[in-house]
């Protein structure tokens, strides 16, 4: 058995221990932008199946959580008319930082300072494990993605474009 790299907890861990979910931990040399590339690349993963988290907000400023697969990009335009608002475009770093409690490139869905509606790109939940950011830079977690469904209420949405 290959030796386990022991990560310390995070908000989202803990989270996920207290919702009795089991995960894999998957931890990796963290590149500055270098994204869900980046990371499918170095833990030998499909970028398709890795997810990414992003703090978006609607034209009132109102925040929410888009999880998108990590080869593929967002289209406002057809998440706003999906979710009923009239424009969505992401956060400053800054502003997703304040919202979510975590860094940029460390940003998890699951115990986010502020709660958030999540929406999830309908393919991710289709796939049988995702990689997901365990609230730390260079860290992921492996999951069901329907562990999103059933702890973070993520509505499907079809909203991902070609990157």
């Amino acid at each position: 058995m290959a030796k386990k790299e022991r990560v310390s907890e995070t908000p989202a861990t803990q989270f996920l221990k207290n919702a009795k979910v089991n995960f894999s931990e998957h931890p990796y040399e963290y590149l500055e932008h270098g994204g869900a590339q980046h990371s499918a690349q170095v833990l030998g993963w499909d970028a398709f199946h890795v997810v990414k988290t992003l703090i978006m907000q609607d034209q009132d400023a109102k925040p929410l959580v888009v999880l998108m697969h990590g080869n593929r990009k967002v289209s406002t335009k057809n998440l706003a008319r999906q979710i009923g608002a009239k424009s969505v475009e992401p956060c400053t770093p800054d502003t997703a930082n304040r919202h979510s409690g975590y860094l940029v490139g460390g940003t998890s869905p699951f115990a986010t300072r502020k709660a958030m509606p999540v929406y999830i790109e309908e393919t991710i939940l289709g796939l049988p494990k995702i990689l997901i950011n365990g609230g730390r830079r260079g860290y992921l977690v492996g999951l069901d993605p329907q562990v999103c469904v059933r702890l973070l209420g993520a509505k499907a949405v079809q909203c991902a474009l070609e990157e």
